[in-house]
């Protein structure tokens, strides 16, 4: 794994357990993985395999049972409560329902985006400055919802919701986008315009972008790399040409679901 380039973000000896009364269940396993600045990473395998799991604790939402991710030369898992929310800023992560306010204008949700730049008090008011709104318009312009500006999120179609979630993503001026199964609600096509949404993101402004995706057809297109899980394991880190069809059929249990 060392011929990527310098790192913006090292997981080392990543581990992490849920204990329920049920029991306990190990969902990812001494992952040790270097994500650079600039790169595009598709996360394959199958449902329950760490994926989402994995793409939480980059974001800090999960704090891991062993290990750690070190973002420049800081440990996000040892962060205080008041850190971490400041190192979020700077992360734009998409969700696969895309967890806006429905009764909201799509400028209100975008804006949201702007929230970590502001004081406490003023985003608890809704005080956005004037550039808060050149930020967020811009986006909305980028992903051509200008129009929609003042429509409530909840009269917008799946494919127009996404576009606004990815908007909020970038009015955060992010150094990383975390995108968690982005296109799984949509149709093919709406699929591929997120898909080159995001591949624009990156190519135009550097941004750093991981995503979380079912569509396997979609991560060989557009991604740079491709890491895969298996049972909590990384079992595959390379470019997209080097996915074989027996590594495909190992990451995804083919042969032992035929068996």
């Amino acid at each position: 794994m060392g011929k990527y380039r310098t790192a913006m973000i090292e997981v080392r000896n990543l581990s992490q357990t849920f204990v329920s009364p049920k029991g306990s269940f190990r969902a990812l396993e001494d992952v040790n993985l270097s994500i650079p600045d600039h790169d595009f990473i598709a996360i394959i395998g199958r449902s329950g395999a760490g994926k989402s799991t994995f793409l939480r604790t980059l974001n800090g939402l999960l704090i891991p049972s062993e290990g750690s991710v070190v973002v420049g030369a800081t440990d996000i898992t040892q962060l205080s409560k008041r850190a971490l929310q400041k190192y979020r800023c700077k992360v734009g992560f998409i969700f696969q329902q895309f967890n806006l306010v429905n009764r909201l204008s799509v400028l209100d949700n975008v804006l949201h985006g702007r929230l970590g730049y502001l004081p406490t008090w003023r985003g608890l008011l809704g005080l956005y400055t004037e550039h808060d709104y050149e930020v967020a318009r811009a986006q909305l312009a980028r992903l051509d919802l200008s129009t929609k500006e003042n429509a409530r999120v909840d009269s917008l179609s799946g494919g127009q919701m996404q576009r606004v979630a990815i908007a909020r993503a970038m009015a955060q001026e992010p150094a990383l986008i975390l995108a968690d199964e982005p296109a799984a609600n949509l149709d093919p096509v709406l699929s591929e315009e997120v898909m080159r949404t995001l591949r624009g993101f990156n190519a135009e402004q550097g941004v750093t972008v991981v995503i979380n995706i079912h569509a396997l057809d979609l991560a060989l297109e557009y991604a740079k790399r491709i890491i895969a899980f298996k049972r909590g394991r990384l079992v595959f880190d390379g470019r997209p040409a080097e996915l074989s069809d027996a590594l495909v059929d190992d990451i995804y249990e083919r042969k032992e679901m035929l068996a």
